[in-house]
Parts: C-alpha cells; sequence; structure tokens
C-alpha cells in the first residue's frame, strides 16, 4: 500500500486518538471518588476506546516504519504514541502510588479529623461490652439474655480447649475456605454498621451497641467456662484489625446520620453528599483492615498448635501497631 493511500485509510482513526490524548492531557485528574481517596481518575466513558486506539497505532507506526513511509509521518505516529503510552501507563503508576499512599498517609489522617465521630462509636461499643462483661460475669445466666441457648453453645464448642482448630467448629473445612468465609461476615458486618446510619445514625448505633454486647457477654461466659486461655489468644491476633474496622464503619455511619440531623446551612442532601465522600475514605480503609483480619484469623488465630504465649505477644504488638498507625501516620498531610 503507498503512503498516501495508507494516511487516506487510518488518517481519520489517528485524528481521533489525537483528540482523545490532547483532552486526556487537559483534564488531568478529575473529582470522582478516586480522587477523593487521592487516586487518578480512569478513562471517561467516552474514551473507552482509548487503549485500542493506542494499540492500533501502534500497528500502523510499525507498519509505516517497515514499508519505509515518510519521515514526517513516523515522526508523527511516533510522537502519538508516546504521549498515548504515557497516558495510560502513567495513570496505572499513579494508580498503585496514590493508594500507597491513601494507606500510609490519607486514612490515619481521615480518622483523625473524624476523632469525634470515632470516639462516638467506639463509645457505643466499648462501654455496653463492658457493662455486659461484668453483668454476666457476677451473673452468668444473664448470658442467655443476649444470646440463645444454641449460640451459646455454638461459642462454647468453638473455644473448646480441646478442639483442634480454635475459634471455629469447622472440623471438615480447609483454611482457604474459612478465610473467604471470615471475609464475607466481616464485611457484612461492617458495611451494616456503615450503611445503616442512613436512618439518622441509628442503625450504626444499634448495631455498635449489639456487637459490644455480645462480645461482652460472650466473653464473661468464657472466663465463666475457664476456657480464657484458647478464647483470649484467639480473639487478640486479629481483633486490632477487625474491632478497630467496626468501630470506624460505625463512624462512618454516624457521619451520615449528623449530616441529615444538622446540615447546617446546606441543605440535607449537600450535606449527605459531602459527609458520604469523606465516609467513604473511612470505608475503603476498613475494608482492608478486614481481609487483614480475615487473614489472621483463618491462618494464624486459629490453629491450636501455636503457643498462647506467643498468640498473645504477637497480638499485643499488633495493637500496639494499629495505635501508633493511627496517631503518627499521615500528619504531614494534614490541614490542621
Amino acid at each position: 500500500m503507498k503512503q498516501r493511500a495508507f494516511e487516506q485509510k487510518f488518517s481519520g482513526r489517528w485524528q481521533r486518538f489525537e483528540d482523545e490524548l490532547a483532552a486526556m492531557e487537559r483534564a488531568g485528574q478529575s473529582k470522582g471518588l478516586r480522587a477523593r481517596l487521592g487516586v487518578a481518575e480512569p478513562l471517561p466513558d467516552d474514551m473507552d476506546d482509548f487503549p485500542q486506539l493506542y494499540r492500533e497505532l501502534c500497528r500502523d507506526l510499525s507498519l509505516a516504519a517497515q514499508r519505509r513511509y515518510s519521515p514526517l509521518l513516523l515522526d508523527r505516529l511516533n510522537e502519538l504514541a508516546l504521549g498515548g503510552h504515557a497516558q495510560l501507563y502513567a495513570r496505572r503508576n499513579e494508580f498503585g502510588a496514590q493508594l500507597v499512599r491513601f494507606a500510609l498517609h490519607g486514612f490515619p489522617a481521615r480518622v483523625r479529623r473524624d476523632r469525634v465521630a470515632v470516639g462516638l462509636a467506639a463509645a457505643l461499643f466499648v462501654l455496653p461490652a463492658l457493662a455486659l462483661f461484668a453483668l454476666v460475669l457476677v451473673g452468668p445466666e444473664l448470658v442467655y439474655s443476649v444470646l440463645s441457648p444454641e449460640q451459646v453453645h455454638g461459642f462454647e464448642a468453638m473455644y473448646d480447649p480441646a478442639s483442634e482448630r480454635v475459634g471455629s467448629n469447622r472440623s471438615a473445612a480447609s483454611d482457604m475456605q474459612m478465610f473467604g468465609f471470615y471475609i464475607f461476615n466481616n464485611i457484612g458486618v461492617g458495611f451494616r454498621t456503615f450503611a445503616t446510619g442512613i436512618a439518622w445514625g441509628l442503625g450504626s448505633a444499634f448495631f455498635l451497641l449489639l456487637n459490644g454486647m455480645l462480645l461482652g457477654a460472650m466473653s464473661a461466659h468464657i472466663i465463666h467456662l475457664g476456657y480464657q486461655q484458647t478464647f483470649f489468644p484467639f480473639v487478640i491476633g486479629h481483633g486490632s484489625f477487625e474491632l478497630t474496622a467496626i468501630v470506624i464503619s460505625g463512624a462512618a455511619g454516624l457521619k451520615l446520620g449528623y449530616a441529615l440531623i444538622a446540615p447546617g446551612p446546606t441543605t440535607r442532601v449537600q450535606a449527605l453528599q459531602r459527609a458520604a465522600g469523606e465516609s467513604v475514605q473511612l470505608v475503603f480503609g476498613v475494608i482492608v483492615m478486614l481481609i487483614a483480619a480475615a487473614l489472621l484469623e483463618a491462618f494464624w488465630s486459629s490453629k491450636a498448635t501455636i503457643a498462647p504465649g506467643l498468640k498473645l505477644a504477637v497480638g499485643s504488638v499488633l495493637w500496639l501497631v494499629v495505635f501508633l498507625y493511627f496517631l503518627l501516620l499521615g500528619r504531614e498531610h494534614e490541614s490542621s
């Protein structure tokens, strides 16, 4: 094919690629969900064909070089290919880098900015846990006011020192299967605690209270049975991630509820939109924490072959790490 025919056949496609490339360079980073997380925005909907156009352009460049077309044409196609490569692969690299920055800076800073909501959520979770813990220690039969006999029996079997796998009555299940189960269960609890905050914060408050009561009552009942040598080494390993994530989920839900109760000078819809944009940052971090908790729960906490003392030591270190993470990281990115 002669160069003139080649250009006539594909010049429209090249022009379209050039227009989209220029638009992407002008637009830079947009304001969607990923921008709120500090992550590069994906290609706009009307530019979904940009990767395909880039591949076709590279093929055209290769053909033009093989056929020894004019240097002017080769220079134009090469310049377009370099620009397309920069847009596609710089965005991919930026996505990964921004995720790391969010984990190391954005998430802990966001939690500190929302310390009032986090503190309230922690109180709604911890105070009922302590109250039920004390009550069930004094009156062990009170555990049945919170849990059914079947649930109590199930927990007793899970933390029986004679069990081969601590924390679960899962004799036939593999660790990988239970990892999937724990992810499903943990994220389910976190999502309910967050999403029900849309009901003026009452749903989030309810699930924080409920989970705190269950934890306190069950902990006291386990002590009454004398199973604390299996229960506490089990929960301390992943509890730093899971329990903290539940509290942060509740804080995110309370933010939604507060936006509806006290929208300030804006409309309730505008206040809710603003609160949702901030809360989604909390939820994004919570998901990562719950996945980490599921990993520890399936492959570390449940292993009866690991010495309880080692589990307690590692669990204590993990609690310290989580505390220091939220206390120290990301302070240089805070506006105040």
